[in-house]
């Protein structure tokens, strides 16, 4: 069972992945093929539906071009901003 915590870094985890794509103008096709996994697991992972293994974060950081620690810092920033709303 989910905490809300939980859904709170879903949540965190789901509108900084979609931001950073959006930001690097590539679908969730493109960015499901460079972080070698599945289009739909994307887009589950964008609703919150689902959350990344460390494994498949690490890929996605990649495939955003961006470093791994920096991809993690930017997702406790908007869990934090949702926590202390």
């Amino acid at each position: 069972m989910k905490s809300p915590n939980d859904i709170e870094i879903q949540g965190a985890i789901a509108i900084e992945i979609k931001h950073r794509r959006g930001k690097c103008k590539i679908s969730q096709e493109e960015l499901a093929h460079r972080a070698q996994v599945h289009r739909t697991f994307v887009a589950k992972i964008e609703t919150a539906q689902t959350q990344p293994s460390l494994v498949v974060l690490f890929r996605l950081a990649a495939a955003l071009e961006t470093d791994f620690s920096e991809l993690v810092i930017a997702i406790e920033k908007r869990y934090r901003c949702r926590v202390n709303q």
